[in-house]
């Protein structure tokens, strides 16, 4: 992973303004002007996916360095890279995590007693990332997005108006009416991660779940379940293909030909009769088959990337000619095109035409055919580009004449080609493909064969088979002559575009006309697949579907305070890839008042607009006025309203993704940051400048804080380091606000039972009443399902003499990653896991479990300022309220 030094450099670069001129930005944003069209928010986004898309990790090379803490000898894009790999190591470190953890954990889940009550899902509305309330200097509205929500991996569509959103993390939707007025069709299953959604040619709905873009969040699947009636039914547990032989893997696409399913998984090439849906799956194909479950080499630190399969390319005219893209996006030995020879598994070495058949040059490759098998596409993501070219990941986009996949094949687009064609992703270090081995969908026009839609970071059109493209989804349209930061319009002069990053596409039919629907990380969008376009090649006509009624937003925090100007409370939440939401007591629409990435959310309870968000690595801003701006600042006729006070760790790079912050439960106004260091301040949200933090404590070179918590001055620290399972490594330290009496616990490393496990220590949850009486939370598995050093047992721990010894009180907890934890008023023990929310009641030593929500997880809990009420940011659904007393 690249040193995270470079990326924060880039923080105080701004990219190119409306009139093409460059400007540097002070670290503090507030304290200067700028003519940015956008905000720093924006512009580090951009750097970091650059700075993080040079140098892939791979493999070979994390076997060869010999281990250390994931490698810190370059990244990939996006937070997708190293994010991807600290939030695996949260969930998988000591060691490896065998097959079949989360359904067993959502059986043992199912088998708790209720609390009774019911949540309450409050981000049920739209949410607009355009929102003129917010065009402060860090914020992204105005961008051309409009309403939005979670990421969705998958789509499909008929038609008779039936459409179907696939989530990352929220489980399987269902439009009757050609997008919008949503309803979740899966809630029952125990996985709500989607890898793939398909309509099979008698009209049953595939779903293959466990999301395979290796995003930072992306989870594991249950396998593949059918729908045989997706217009009126619902997803259950009956409803799996095959047995067990999917379980705990992610699926990439799913195929269909000769009677069979085809899927690509993390573990190679699986196939199913679509006739007879009991009987065990069929493994077609593993590079490397020693290195899946049960393998001699299954707990080697590589398994995980040794046998992935991208797409099932398959002969429209001769089922039995089948060809498959296998390959780890960052490279590896085994990349490459196979199909059968006399029986045999065998690498395609020659005769592709222009489509690249060593591997190097075979990442991430999504096929598509057109309706009359006359044509195959494909897009193809080049590791050797990823690593070495600072412009994009592309390798190209290609098309076979003759309707075979095995060629000859033509490339009919790359990255400069489609630059020039209307994108916003024209500046060096950031070009269409840069994201290729995250961001990509493939789809033909039923009626044309040679009109294609191709998503990468932004959607792309032909009508001629390739020979002019336009960027009829632009990334943004930050940087076009027709914007403006104007609050009365929604993107100025421009037209709605879609959300940044595409990962599923489909084509149906409404009351006889004929959609493209699109999925992304900001949720579904649609327009008419002949649809218009302006003279940049832009379209006119994109419709959000994210109509409230669809909620997969990804939180990984949130905040709650006293709504001063409405009454109520103003909630507030950092999500991935949709800013921070800003809810208002009496909105009927919630807004987007930061853009980017949000991480750790502060918000004072007395008064709900003086927020602290994090960006990333402790990129932290801080407004006290919830970041409303009509955006005057931007011709200096007004002021910027958010300030940029990121503690020294996030300079030097050494805090992780997604750092802990945390508040003083006593005094508001003392902040507690983690990185390397424990930092403080004292200035609560009148903070303006990242100089005012102190490092309380030095974690010590090579540790990283993993939570944080204080109450009256007291400080808990949570750390790991290495944090792989590569010699991992975990700690607690305990000490003062104001820097004295610090030490470290001593921690054993055994594993034996009713000792601390040697996992990832996810939370803290001090007692209000008692600063020594203190909650700790130990996310991944026990050593029932994780092979590696002192995995132990347990998952809720309590210390009564400030953190000196601890004590396992999971009792009959079901082993699942713990992620957060909160005392309620009347002393009970509400804890946060990555499948719902459990509760113990004051003076019992049981859990049960706190209503119902589907299997989501939950990665921080709040209570309100009054503490009557309590408040879960799920990572896929929403934020959710619940009474507790």
């Amino acid at each position: 992973m690249s040193a995270p030094t470079r990326r924060r450099r880039w923080f105080t670069i701004c990219a190119i303004t409306a009139s093409a001129a460059l400007v540097a930005i002070p670290a503090g944003a507030a304290s200067g002007r700028n003519n940015s069209p956008f905000g720093v928010r924006t512009l580090a986004q951009l750097a970091d996916q650059r700075a993080q898309s040079v140098g892939g990790i791979t493999a070979r090379a994390t076997t060869e360095d010999g281990g250390g803490d994931g490698g810190d000898d370059g990244n990939e894009a996006d937070e997708i890279a190293e994010g991807a790999d600290q939030y695996a190591e949260a969930r998988t470190s000591p060691g490896i995590v065998a097959p079949g953890a989360y359904g067993a954990a959502w059986s043992s889940l199912n088998s708790l007693p209720s609390t009774g009550g019911s949540w309450r899902n409050v981000t049920d509305l739209p949410y607009n990332s355009d929102d003129s309330r917010y065009r402060d200097y860090d914020s992204n509205s105005s961008g051309g997005s409009g309403y939005v929500t979670g990421r969705l991996a998958a789509m499909a569509a008929d038609n008779k108006g039936y459409v179907y959103a696939g989530s990352a993390g929220g489980g399987v939707w269902r439009s009757r009416t050609g997008g919008g007025h949503w309803k979740p069709i899966s809630d029952k299953l125990s996985s709500q991660s989607t890898g793939a959604l398909a309509l099979d040619g008698v009209g049953r709905l595939w779903l293959g779940t466990g999301e395979a873009s290796t995003n930072a969040d992306a989870y594991l699947g249950s396998g593949v379940y059918v729908l045989t009636d997706p217009r009126h039914g619902t997803f259950s547990s009956r409803s799996r293909v095959g047995g067990d032989e999917l379980e705990s893997t992610t699926i990439h696409e799913l195929r269909f030909g000769g009677g069979k399913v085809w899927a690509a998984t993390s573990e190679g090439v699986w196939s199913h009769s679509t006739k007879k849906l009991s009987g065990a799956w069929k493994l077609e194909f593993a590079p490397n088959p020693d290195y899946l479950p049960g393998g001699s080499l299954a707990s080697d630190a590589s398994a995980a990337y040794k046998n992935i399969a991208n797409d099932i390319a398959i002969d429209p005219k001769d089922p039995s000619k089948v060809v498959l893209a296998v390959g780890w996006r960052s490279g590896d030995d085994y990349n490459g095109f196979y199909t059968k020879v006399n029986g045999t598994w065998t690498r395609i070495t020659s005769g592709l035409g222009d489509l690249p058949a060593d591997a190097d040059n075979v990442g991430n490759v999504t096929f598509a055919r057109s309706a009359d098998g006359s044509r195959y596409y494909a897009i193809d993501q080049s590791p050797e580009q990823l690593n070495t070219n600072p412009d994009s990941g592309l390798e190209g986009i290609y098309v076979s004449k003759s309707g075979s996949p095995t060629g000859p094949w033509t490339q009919i687009a790359d990255y400069q080609g489609l630059a020039a064609d209307g994108s916003a992703l024209t500046s060096s270090g950031y070009m269409p493909g840069v994201q290729a081995w995250y961001n990509q969908f493939l789809t033909v026009d039923p009626a044309d064969a040679e009109h294609v839609y191709a998503g990468l970071e932004e959607v792309y059109e032909t009508k001629d088979g390739g020979s002019s493209w336009s960027t009829v989804g632009p990334y943004w349209n930050f940087g076009f002559s027709c914007w403006s930061i104007d609050p009365t319009k929604q993107t100025g002069d421009c037209n709605a575009t879609t959300h940044s990053d595409q990962h599923g596409v489909a084509i149906g039919s409404y009351h006889g006309k004929a959609y493209v629907y699109v999925g992304n990380d900001g949720g579904a969008y649609k327009r008419p697949v002949n649809g218009s376009q302006d003279s940049e090649g832009h379209a006119t006509d994109w419709t959000s579907l994210n109509d409230g009624t669809i909620d997969t937003l990804q939180y990984y925090s949130v905040g709650v305070g006293k709504d001063l100007d409405y009454g109520g409370v103003s909630v507030t939440g950092g999500l991935q890839d949709n800013g921070q939401s800003e809810l208002r007591s009496n909105d009927k629409i919630m807004g987007s008042n930061f853009g980017g990435d949000g991480g750790d959310t502060l918000t004072d309870p007395a008064n709900g607009c003086d927020i602290a968000e994090e960006y990333v690595y402790l990129a932290v801003q801080v407004t006290q006025n919830c970041a409303v701006n009509d955006g005057s600042w931007i011709d200096g006729t007004g002021p910027i309203t958010s300030y940029g006070v990121a503690p020294p760790d996030n300079e030097t790079g050494e805090a992780r993704f997604i750092a802990p912050l945390a508040a003083d439960m006593k005094s508001s106004s003392t902040w507690i940051a983690g990185g390397r260091h424990v930092w403080v301040q004292t200035h609560g949200y009148a903070i303006r400048s990242g100089d005012e933090w102190t490092s309380a404590y030095d974690l010590g070179e090579g540790h990283t804080a993993t939570a944080v918590a204080s109450s009256g001055g007291k400080v808990y620290a949570a750390w790991c380091g290495p944090c792989n399972n590569q010699g991992f490594t975990r700690g607690i330290s305990v000490g003062n606000a104001d820097g004295t009496g610090w030490h470290d616990i001593t921690l054993p490393t055994t594993g034996a039972a009713g000792t601390v496990p040697n996992r990832y220590l996810s939370g803290f949850a001090i007692d209000p009443q008692n600063a020594d009486h203190v909650y700790l939370t130990v996310n991944g598995f026990s050593r029932q399902w994780t092979e590696g050093p002192g995995a132990g047992v347990g998952h809720v721990f309590e210390s009564q003499d400030g953190g000196t010894t601890w004590t396992d009180i999971s009792a009959d907890l079901p082993d699942v990653p713990a992620d957060s934890a909160v005392v309620t008023a009347s002393g009970g023990l509400a804890v946060a896991t990555d499948l719902g929310v459990v509760y113990r009641a004051p003076g019992h030593g049981k859990w049960q479990r706190l209503g119902s929500l589907p299997a989501v997880a939950v990665l921080q809990l709040k209570l309100s300022p009054n503490r009557k009420t309590l408040y879960a940011a799920t990572h896929g659904r929403g934020i959710y309220t619940i009474k507790v007393g």
